[in-house]
C-alpha cells in the first residue's frame, strides 16, 4: 500500500469524528429549543385560562347586579352614599349615589376604602374542609358596583352603572367589566314569581 492511500485512510476517519460532533450538537441546540418552547406555550396557555376564568367571574356578578336591580323591591330603593364592602350571599346590595374613584386599578373603592358588594356563586362551601370553595380556586370573591346614573330620556325608567371585577387564581389576572343597564316603571321581571 502507497504513502498516498493512507493519507486518505487517515483523513476519512477524522472528519467521520468531527462531523458526527457536529450533528450531535445541532441535534441538542434543535432538542433544548424546542423544550423551551413548550415550557413557554404552557405558559401562555395558564395565561389565558386565568384570563377566561377572572372574565367569567367578573361577568357572573355583572349578571347578579342586573338580576338585583331588575327585582321590583331593590331598584325602588334610593341611592345611598358607599363607603364599605357588603356581602349578596347575606342577602345585602345597594344603589350609590357616589362613583367610584378608578374602575380600571382593581379593587373597586371610593376615597381610600374598598366599596360595592361581593358576590360568592352558589354560595359554594367546600363539604371536606368547610372553606369556601370558591376563594380556594380563585384569588378574590367577584365584586360589583351599582352606581345610580340618573333618569332614563324617556322619563320612564332609572338608569344604573354597574361595575364588577373578577379575579383568576392570582391577583394578576384579574377582569373588570362595565354595564349601563335601564330598570323602567311597570316592567315585571317574571323571574320573581
Amino acid at each position: 500500500m502507497s504513502t498516498a492511500a493512507l493519507r486518505r485512510r487517515f483523513c476519512q476517519r477524522g472528519m467521520a469524528l468531527i462531523s458526527s460532533l457536529l450533528l450531535l450538537v445541532v441535534v441538542t441546540i434543535l432538542a433544548l429549543s424546542m423544550f423551551r418552547s413548550f415550557g413557554i406555550q404552557e405558559k401562555i396557555a395558564g395565561n389565558t385560562r386565568e384570563k377566561q376564568r377572572a372574565l367569567h367571574a367578573a361577568e357572573g356578578a355583572q349578571q347578579y347586579a342586573e338580576w338585583w336591580l331588575s327585582s321590583s323591591s331593590n331598584a325602588a330603593s334610593g341611592p345611598v352614599v358607599c363607603n364599605g364592602v357588603l356581602s349578596a350571599n347575606l342577602g345585602q346590595g345597594q344603589i350609590c349615589s357616589n362613583k367610584l374613584d378608578s374602575v380600571t386599578a382593581p379593587p373597586l373603592q371610593v376615597g381610600s376604602a374598598d366599596a360595592g358588594v361581593t358576590y360568592n356563586p352558589n354560595n359554594a362551601m367546600n363539604a371536606t374542609t368547610g372553606s369556601n370553595a370558591y376563594l380556594d380556586a380563585y384569588f378574590a370573591a367577584p365584586r360589583f358596583y351599582i352606581a345610580d346614573a340618573g333618569s332614563s330620556a324617556d322619563g320612564q325608567g332609572e338608569i344604573y352603572q354597574i361595575d364588577a371585577v373578577g379575579y383568576g387564581a392570582n391577583a394578576n389576572s384579574v377582569a373588570v367589566v362595565e354595564s349601563t343597564f335601564v330598570v323602567k316603571q311597570g316592567v315585571i321581571n317574571r323571574g320573581d314569581l
